[in-house]
């Protein structure tokens, strides 16, 4: 299925991407963001495991058994903090 990825903030900085669309067989968010991950390089670094990283799918907050679908939107960010 095609799926487009957003990246932001550090992980767009760390990826050097904004968007990219991407083919996959995953389906979920934890499947996708391993796949990613596997590429190894920056994206290894971006989404390794154990790192804080927050998904949006079709923009609303998901956790990673969120399942995906065709053309659907996932976003990848850090933990937003305020002050």
């Amino acid at each position: 299925m095609k799926v487009h990825l957003r990246y932001f903030a550090a992980i767009r900085e760390a990826i050097g991407l904004g968007t990219e669309e991407v083919q996959t067989q995953s389906q979920t968010v934890a499947e996708l963001r391993e796949e990613l991950r596997l590429r190894g390089g920056a994206y290894a670094e971006a989404l390794a495991q154990g790192r804080a990283v927050r998904t949006a799918l079709d923009q609303v907050l998901c956790d990673p058994s969120a399942r995906l679908h065709e053309g659907c939107e996932l976003a990848f960010f850090p933990p937003v903090t305020g002050g």
